[in-house]
C-alpha cells in the first residue's frame, strides 16, 4: 500500500522510538537525525527510508491502538487495555446505536466511531468545550468526525436518545445518570462504567441495585508487558497497573 500526503504513519527509530507523524511537507526531527516527510509519499509501509545524516527509520502501518495511545489528551484517557473488554461487554459492532457520557479527550470515542462503522453512531456528550474540541480534532486524523453527533451540554436527568443499543458513562457521579441510561437502553441492553475509586464503585451499585438492572459486573484490568528478549525474558520494571474499576450491567424491564 502507497503513502500518501495526509496519511499518518508510525516512525519506528533504531532504539525504537515510536512517533506518529501526518505525512505532509514538513521534517520530522529526533536528537540522532532528520529526513523530509514529503519524501515518504510514494513509499510502501514497512520500508526502511534514511534520515540525512545515515539514520535508519522504520516505516509502519499506525494500528488503532497507536492512534489511541498518541491521542491529544486534556484529560485521563480510557486505556486500550480497558476499551478493548468495554467494546466486547457493550457489544459494540456496525450499526450500533451507542451513548457515551464524559466523553474527554475522545480516546474512547474513537474506538466507539471505528466500531460502529459508517452506518452506526456515536452520540458523545461532554460538558467542557475544549476536551470536546480536542476529541474532535483526534477523530479528525481517523476521519471519523461524521460517525459521531457531539453534545456539548451537562445531563442532569435525562438523555434525548432513546432505544440506543449501549450507554457509557465515564464521570465524576455516574450513578446520578444511571437511571437516565436505563431510560435510553433498549430492553435487555448493556450499560457500562468507569470510576478510578471503590467507593465510586458501591455508590454505582447501591443505585444499579435500585433499579431493574441484572447480570452486574464488577471488574480491573491490568496489563502487564514483557521484554522481548528470548534469552532474558521478564516482565518490564513499569506497568500501567489500575486504570480504573469498570462495571458493567443489563438493563430489564419489569411489569
Amino acid at each position: 500500500m502507497k503513502i500518501s500526503e495526509g496519511d499518518y504513519v508510525l516512525i519506528l527509530t533504531s532504539d525504537e522510538k515510536k512517533y506518529l507523524v501526518e505525512v505532509k511537507d514538513t521534517s520530522f526531527h529526533t536528537h540522532k537525525d532528520f529526513l523530509d516527510l514529503k519524501d515518504l509519499i510514494g513509499k510502501n509501509y514497512g520500508e526502511i527510508v534514511y534520515g540525512k545524516k545515515g539514520e535508519k527509520f522504520y516505516v509502519l502501518k499506525p494500528s488503532l491502538y497507536d492512534f489511541l495511545m498518541k491521542v491529544e489528551r486534556a484529560t485521563q484517557i480510557v486505556y486500550p487495555k480497558d476499551i478493548g473488554y468495554i467494546l466486547l461487554k457493550l457489544n459494540v459492532g456496525p450499526g450500533s446505536l451507542v451513548l457515551e457520557c464524559g466523553g474527554g479527550s475522545g480516546a474512547l470515542t474513537t474506538a466507539l466511531a471505528f466500531m460502529v462503522g459508517q452506518e452506526g453512531r456515536v452520540i458523545s456528550y461532554e460538558k467542557e468545550p475544549k476536551f470536546q474540541k480536542i476529541a474532535i480534532k483526534n477523530l479528525e486524523r481517523l476521519n471519523l468526525l461524521d460517525r459521531v453527533i457531539f453534545k456539548n451540554v451537562e445531563i442532569t436527568e435525562a438523555f434525548e436518545e432513546k432505544e440506543v443499543d449501549a450507554v457509557f458513562l465515564d464521570l465524576k457521579e455516574p450513578w446520578t445518570l444511571i437511571p437516565a441510561a436505563w431510560e435510553s437502553l433498549k430492553g435487555g441492553h448493556f450499560l457500562g462504567i468507569l470510576v478510578p475509586t471503590a467507593n465510586q464503585v458501591s455508590r454505582c451499585l447501591l443505585e444499579l441495585q435500585r433499579l431493574p438492572f441484572l447480570d452486574i459486573e464488577v471488574s480491573e484490568i491490568l496489563l502487564r508487558q514483557y521484554k522481548p528478549n528470548p534469552e532474558r525474558l521478564r516482565p518490564e520494571d513499569r506497568m500501567v497497573a489500575h486504570t480504573g474499576y469498570l462495571i458493567f450491567a443489563k438493563k430489564v424491564v419489569e411489569k
